[in-house]
């Protein structure tokens, strides 16, 4: 079977605004990392608008590792992307999500907000985000949804994301039933993204390996704990009327990703990378923005390489670890 090495350019992109992070969750690699000062962490607005006028997108994501709020130049981005009738949005761990905050958020045009959210007690999810603070969190989304409802809006489309690991899953239901009486439209569970397999166990990714294989639900151990956490979650979002997505623990057809045909990942500093799964700029790098244009990036032959081997028998390291490329995400 022949495979395109040279698709047309991306209809979507994601864009880490920021690598700054006021957060030092334990799934994150920002946890295991220095910390990135605000203003060194944002992306320049001279790539950002490089970017959009060089590719003709049809969707944008704007954020990364770092807290997409913290980022002084996303204002303006979010209002470049609406004026050239891109569909926009991002997540964010709405720490920094006051009032105001919010309705300029929905008066921005902003089409979707995530908001992240892996607990529905105060100890689960400030164990995990470490930093944060549960209840003004809540209080934060709940506030989001009135500024939504207040302007009579249609968007931002509101979705809470809930990392499921061994430490949080039976919290699950629980928290299907705080979404419903916030009015929240959306909740998506996702596993963790790596298992960081590929890394050398003792080198710069050591304790994020470690993290993994201690909470990753799809090692099996406790699997028939997080099915059942998933059956009531799914009785509760049929009472509640919220929409839920939850993950698969294996997949038996074997692993394969789109991404690089379909869209392309870059960094607060510009390194173009195939997917925003690969967390950590070291990992791979399909090229600079600093040094290239995205369209000449995108049909380079580091990029031809990469999709050939996804496509084969032989995928990237960097891939075979990612619960995207197994279809457990």
């Amino acid at each position: 079977m022949s495979v395109d090495l040279d698709p047309p350019l991306p209809a979507h992109l994601q864009v880490e605004v920021t690598s700054a992070c006021n957060l030092r969750c334990t799934m994150c690699l920002v946890r295991y990392r220095p910390p990135v000062n605000r203003l060194a962490g944002a992306m320049a607005p001279r790539l950002f608008h490089r970017l959009v006028e060089d590719v003709a997108l049809r969707q944008l994501t704007l954020q990364g590792l770092g807290e997409p709020l913290l980022s002084p130049y996303l204002p303006e981005m979010i209002e470049a992307a609406v004026r050239r009738g891109i569909r926009v949005g991002f997540n964010t761990n709405a720490t920094l999500l006051h009032r105001r905050r919010a309705e300029e958020l929905v008066a921005s045009g902003v089409d979707w907000l995530h908001v992240s959210l892996d607990g529905a007690s105060a100890g689960a999810y400030e164990r995990i985000r470490d930093g944060a603070d549960f209840g003004a969190v809540v209080a934060n989304l709940a506030g989001l949804v009135r500024a939504k409802r207040a302007a009579g809006s249609a968007t931002p489309w509101i979705r809470v994301v809930f990392v499921a690991m061994r430490d949080n899953v039976g919290e699950l239901p629980d928290l299907v039933r705080l979404l419903g009486g916030i009015g929240v439209d959306e909740l998506r569970v996702q596993n963790l993204s790596h298992s960081f397999d590929d890394t050398d166990p003792a080198g710069r990714y050591a304790q994020i390996r470690a993290f993994t294989a201690d909470q990753a639900l799809w090692g099996g151990a406790d699997q028939a704990r997080a099915e059942a956490a998933f059956a009531e979650a799914r009785r509760a979002a049929a009472d509640a009327g919220v929409r839920l997505r939850l993950p698969r623990f294996s997949d038996e057809g074997g692993g394969g990703c789109t991404w690089p045909w379909d869209a392309a990942y870059i960094t607060s500093a510009g390194t173009v990378q195939p997917c925003c799964m690969v967390m950590g700029d070291d990992r791979v790098s399909l090229g600079d923005l600093n040094e290239a244009g995205f369209p000449e990036i995108w049909r380079s032959e580091p990029y031809r390489e990469f999709r050939r081997r996804l496509a084969g028998d032989d995928p990237p390291e960097v891939c075979r670890g990612c619960s995207l490329y197994q279809h457990t995400f």
